[in-house]
């Protein structure tokens, strides 16, 4: 697929729904065949966060996953299905991708991202969107993103609550700094008091509602519409049904 050709009579057919909006029309719908997106994780946020991405028609699809597919992950991580077991997480998301959009490239890296090899990764992409499950991840990737001025949309969950935010290297319209991870969270906790999914749960659905939350971040970032989370943070009560917002600012 040539990112640059116009959109093809299948494209404008496939996008239709998307191209009748005033707000992304041909122009959007381009600027996001365009567009490079590296996703941290094929898991239960990364799931929709892939599909959703592919569905809309971002051009290229980075993944970054060195795990394989496990029987307890199928309760959330939709991209998978039972046949899947057993297969590395990159190419049960790439075959899914595929039957969702052909016209979408997916490049894969068989990886665990760390300080050393993020910055490299982050350069090549257009946005990152970070669904990990570990500080140490989530942390070598927001420092990654800022080195190289690129912008993320980072996700967490943990049981029935999730979190979402726009982190935008910067400054706002003001001139002012816009806030960087390590302004909303300046140091990771200490080991084993928060704990994994695994230890503590997570219920399937949240994944879906949170990760759609952050393809549709993405997607705002590269249209240009709409007011990103930039210097907010999205708090999700699956329980209560509710949704607040907190709003943060860069340290001086």
């Amino acid at each position: 697929m040539d990112a640059r050709a116009p959109l093809s009579p299948q494209e404008l057919e496939r996008y239709a729904r998307h191209i009748v909006l005033p707000e992304i029309g041909g122009a959007g719908q381009q600027r996001l065949k365009r567009a490079r997106v590296l996703v941290i994780g094929a898991g239960g946020l990364g799931a929709p966060v892939l599909q959703y991405l592919a569905a809309a028609g971002v051009g290229t699809l980075g993944i970054v996953d060195d795990d394989t597919v496990s029987l307890s992950n199928l309760q959330r991580q939709v991209i998978h299905d039972t046949a899947c077991v057993g297969m590395p997480k990159l190419w049960s998301a790439r075959a899914s991708l595929e039957r969702i959009n052909p016209g979408v490239n997916v490049e894969l890296h068989d990886l665990r991202i760390d300080a050393d090899n993020a910055r490299a990764l982050v350069s090549h992409y257009d946005v990152t969107a970070d669904g990990s499950d570990n500080f140490e991840t989530r942390y070598a990737v927001a420092d990654a993103c800022a080195a190289e001025h690129r912008p993320l949309v980072h996700a967490s969950v943990g049981r029935f609550d999730g979190q979402l935010t726009v982190l935008m290297p910067g400054n706002d319209g003001d001139g002012q700094p816009n806030p960087s991870y390590r302004d909303l969270f300046p140091e990771p906790p200490p080991a084993g008091l928060v704990p994994s999914c695994a230890e503590a749960g997570v219920l399937g659905a949240l994944t879906g509602v949170v990760g759609t939350l952050q393809a549709m971040e993405v997607i705002k970032l590269i249209t240009g519409i709409g007011e990103p989370l930039v210097g907010r943070l999205l708090l999700y009560d699956a329980l209560a049904a509710r949704f607040d917002t907190v709003r943060y600012r860069a340290r001086t």
